[in-house]
């Protein structure tokens, strides 16, 4: 008898509700955002380093992220743009 391999479908790391971080996507159950990972991309860290730096996620986990990142790449570079914006407004508000 031949055992077979359990199959995963990618679609099912991710998810994308309202009511968890504003309906960003996210790894699915998690509320770790695909903004975070591509964060930690974008800093130039390899998904084996992202995946210890969150320690819960696997490493299936990180490279959904990392797929859905780079397909949607102008969707999250302007989230990560929008953000960096509001805490640079916020900063420059604390500084006065």
């Amino acid at each position: 008898m031949t055992s077979m391999a359990t199959v995963t479908e990618i679609g099912s790391l991710l998810s994308r509700r309202p009511e968890i971080r504003g309906g960003r996507p996210c790894i699915a159950g998690t509320g770790v955002s695909v903004r975070r990972v591509a964060q930690g991309h974008n800093m130039g860290l390899i998904p084996e380093e992202i995946a210890r730096k969150f320690g819960h996620l696997s490493l299936a986990q990180i490279h959904a992220a990392l797929a859905y990142y780079h397909a949607n790449q102008a969707e999250i570079d302007a989230d990560l743009e929008s953000e960096a914006r509001r805490t640079d407004a916020l900063e420059e508000q604390n500084r006065r």
